[in-house]
């Protein structure tokens, strides 16, 4: 029996992830990640989920066709880091992050303790859905995580104080690609659900979008 449950998204490659849970008295036993499973998930159809919010920058739009939502987790492909977060406060913003190529990752994001408001952000040139945006809350309670396909950005805001987050990336960190949008760029419209709280000084700083960004060539 699969312990991890599929959905589409609005944006093509974009996929929720709902952890199905074993419970008794003791407690309970949840699978966070397994390889076969979401390949297999993938090949045999997903219903289609298009919970969450999702929008777009004004006169976004692409002409190439949608990018399919398994080839980048064929074989050989494999993670290559585990990483942590958390965020001590109500409100705090963290993104917009993503690589370039070669470097492009994908990752799956999960919440282990409190809250969070995850948005996924299309750059991917070419893509139907060239800068529109989605976003779900992942929360310890509702199992929910992203696996977010390369050519995303990525970024959050805590919904709760102390929130964690857990990132399995297919690609490791490589400091020459990382690049980022600012979180509060206007043509993007994110829907933050509260007041922009801390922001660190390196998304403080991250780029504005301008006329002449195309995105990502994967």
């Amino acid at each position: 029996m699969s312990r991890l449950r599929l959905s589409t998204l609005p944006l093509a490659g974009l996929l929720r992830v709902q952890r199905q849970p074993l419970v008794d008295e003791r407690g309970a036993f949840a699978r966070l990640f397994c390889a076969q499973e979401l390949r297999d998930g993938m090949l045999d159809g997903m219903p289609d989920g298009a919970a969450g919010v999702a929008g777009a920058a004004p006169g976004a739009a692409g002409n190439g066709p949608p990018h399919g939502p398994t080839a980048w987790l064929a074989p050989p492909a494999q993670i290559a880091q585990i990483n942590h977060s958390h965020t001590a406060l109500r409100g705090t913003l963290r993104g917009l992050h993503y690589q370039r190529p070669p470097h492009a990752e994908g990752k799956l994001v999960s919440c282990l303790r409190g809250a969070v408001w995850d948005v996924a952000l299309d750059l991917r040139q070419g893509s139907p859905t060239f800068l529109h945006w989605h976003a779900e809350c992942l929360s310890a309670d509702n199992g929910c995580a992203l696996l977010i396909p390369p050519g995303f950005a990525h970024g959050f805001q805590a919904l709760t104080d102390d929130a964690e987050l857990l990132y399995c990336h297919w690609c490791a960190h490589a400091p020459a690609a990382q690049a980022g949008l600012h979180p509060l760029e206007p043509r993007l419209a994110i829907g933050w659900p509260l007041p922009a709280g801390r922001i660190s000084p390196r998304d403080a700083g991250q780029a504005w979008l301008t006329p002449d960004f195309q995105g990502l060539c994967l």
